[in-house]
């Protein structure tokens, strides 16, 4: 604190006193006593007030066994190394994301700085490289070169998951300049974590079809742009934080935009005061709740996600919830989970049953003897009685006027107080054996347990749900043979996965039955043939690859639905009309063996461009290609 520092009060009076007390103070936790003590005591003795506004003090890095880093012990990992590794930005997000920033002591580990690079750099880095490798496909097609679109245009998009992202961005930048403004770094770099992870693993996952181009050329520039426009967003917050990975990210994404800073870091820093719509926010967020609840349900009952389900059913009394899941984020959950139809229920009592059960702790000392007939009716309500009482606040039982916090009222779920450790894991130890759905509600110190009543005549392994205190979801696990050819897009794209190919990698996909009987794969094939074709973005030829295919991988299946069938990758290759080529030069075999060599070290989807009509090449493509 400049108390000598500007020779104060002798000069600089005015200086001092426009800057005093500082905006903030820094030090480590080992230097409170002899600086920030200090400190306070002189600005109290001479001031009357604090010397500083805000306080910032980081705890000690210790080394992985909890003693003081020594260079004697050499019980810690060189920093360079470190850097060498994993890089700068790595390593400062871990002290950062740490318990330093909260003044608490931490032990330095190196696979530390590992989990960030793995959970934080690639999944934001291979959002980017989404973007790049799209982009270049629309080149490869022969669409014009990508330039992204008009944000304020793009804001008014009409898919729910591009006024999602644009609404969490904002709420993004809102978020991080209160917190910074606070001084309190500490909530800001889980926050900016957490929207890389939705923004790699919701918008970039739930639209890869948009993003490919399957869903018309247009579409492809406006998720690609708003794609493109978040993560330049997203580089300008984090910019602070991870200086040199977003200087990499914005100078190859400026490339594409004029009128562009010439480094990231003469960007002013995004301004908060966008629209924001909270409620498709929190409608994403409950569907990924129910994305993660129906898997649950599926790994409960060995039900992997190629398996098609029949139908998928939403329990919540929000209406609007409801509706959203229903209308605007129905295709994504049906896609994600693998499910054919999905239903919802704003109506709890459907599924599960209302109980009511006196607080003893509130009533005993009030009601005395009468405890035990109030009780007895209490337990005995009806379902309307039930429903009347949570209306009406009160009700009259065995002469005693009860109100809300007399009762307590168990819908689908029902709590119960654990006084002890002991307890607690004695519930959740019969929770896992008899498959109940718990979660646990720190802020209460209460177990929430989800109570499923299934429908007449079905079996717990037919029809299954879980829960989270909030929203229920229910599948039907009952097999259907004819949901088997959904399965075969997701067998392809393995076996895309296995040949290594990129996403841009164009290859004909070929479905040869092993069976002696071919005709069922057949009707599989030509019933579900939109579904394949949409999944895997190019048609599926029901037959043996050709002999002069270029074979890059092939598997068989045996016993999927009780048939057996060979799925082949092959890379498209040429077939000439040698009649064709020896009459365009006239007999001359030497030429047209020069032509076709040329024809095959050529780009095969740029020859149709090249040799067509009014080129001085008559019908090339079609006479002997």
């Amino acid at each position: 604190m400049p108390y000598a520092y500007i020779h104060y009060p002798f000069e600089n009076v005015e200086l001092f006193e426009n800057n005093f007390p500082g905006h903030f103070v820094a030090e480590g936790l080992d230097q409170t006593r002899g600086w920030f003590y200090t400190l306070m005591v002189l600005s109290t003795a001479l001031f009357g007030k604090p010397a500083f506004r805000n306080l910032i003090c980081n705890g000690l890095i210790l080394a992985a066994d909890g003693k003081k880093m020594s260079k004697r012990l050499k019980n810690y990992p060189p920093p360079t190394e470190v850097i060498d590794d994993y890089g700068a930005d790595a390593l400062r997000l871990y002290v950062i994301n740490s318990p330093v920033v909260r003044a608490e002591p931490l032990r330095f580990k190196k696979d530390g700085v590992y989990g960030v690079v793995k959970d934080v750099f690639l999944p934001w880095y291979n959002a980017y490289r989404f973007l790049v490798q799209n982009a270049k496909r629309l080149e490869m097609e022969g669409f014009a070169t990508f330039i992204p679109m008009d944000l304020i245009s793009l804001q008014a998009s009409s898919n729910v998951l591009d006024q999602w992202i644009y609404s969490a961005t904002e709420s993004l930048v809102q978020f991080v300049c209160q917190e910074m403004d606070a001084y309190r770094l500490y909530t800001v770099v889980p926050y900016l974590l957490k929207f890389i992870d939705n923004l790699t693993n919701i918008y970039v996952r739930f639209n890869r079809k948009r993003l490919k181009g399957r869903t018309g050329e247009e579409d492809c520039q406006r998720a690609l742009s708003t794609l493109y426009h978040v993560l330049l967003t997203t580089c300008k917050v984090m910019a602070p934080f991870t200086p040199f990975f977003t200087e990499g990210l914005y100078q190859n994404m400026s490339k594409v935009s004029k009128g562009m800073e010439e480094s990231i870091h003469y960007c002013q820093f995004p301004r908060a005061g966008g629209k924001r719509d909270e409620r498709i926010e929190q409608s994403v967020a409950r569907m990924m709740t129910i994305i993660d609840l129906a898997r649950n349900i599926r790994e409960r009952h060995n039900k992997p996600l190629k398996t098609p389900l029949r139908e998928m059913i939403i329990v919540h009394p929000d209406s609007n919830f409801l509706e959203d899941i229903a209308g605007k984020l129905r295709e994504y959950v049906l896609e994600e989970l693998n499910v054919r139809s999905l239903s919802s229920c704003n109506d709890p009592l459907e599924f599960a049953s209302l109980r009511a059960e006196p607080d003893f702790s509130a009533l005993g000392k009030r009601l005395g003897k009468s405890m035990g007939v109030v009780a007895k009716e209490v337990k005995a309500m009806s379902q309307s009685d039930i429903l009347k009482f949570e209306n009406k606040k009160e009700v009259t039982v065995a002469g005693h006027c009860l109100q809300v916090t007399d009762i307590k009222v168990l819908d689908y779920t029902f709590s119960l107080f654990c006084a002890t450790p002991m307890v607690l894991t004695l519930i959740a130890v019969l929770c896992l054996l008899s498959f109940i759905n718990v979660s646990w509600n720190d802020s209460l110190g209460k177990v929430v347990v989800r109570d499923f009543k299934r429908p007449d005549g079905v079996a717990e392994k037919e029809m299954d749900a879980a829960g989270d205190g909030d929203v229920l979801v229910i599948l039907d696990l009952r097999p259907d043979e004819s949901l088997f050819e959904a399965g075969i897009a997701r067998r392809i794209q393995k076996l895309r996965k296995k040949a290594g190919l990129e996403p841009t990698d164009i290859v004909e996909v070929y479905i040869e039955s092993l069976d002696d009987d071919k005709s069922v794969l057949q009707q599989t094939l030509v019933s579900q043939e939109k579904y394949i074709c949409s999944a895997l973005g190019s048609p599926l030829l029901p037959s043996a690859a050709p002999p002069h295919a270029v074979i890059l991988c092939q598997e068989r299946f045996h016993g999927i639905s009780g048939l057996a069938f060979a799925i082949t990758l092959a890379k498209p290759a040429l077939i000439f009309n040698s009649d064709a080529c020896l009459a365009l030069y006239s007999g001359d075999a030497k030429q047209a063996n020069g032509l076709q060599t040329y024809l095959l070290s050529r780009d095969h989807s740029n020859l149709k461009s090249e040799f067509q009509q009014g080129n001085g090449k008559v019908g090339l493509c079609d006479g002997f290609l």
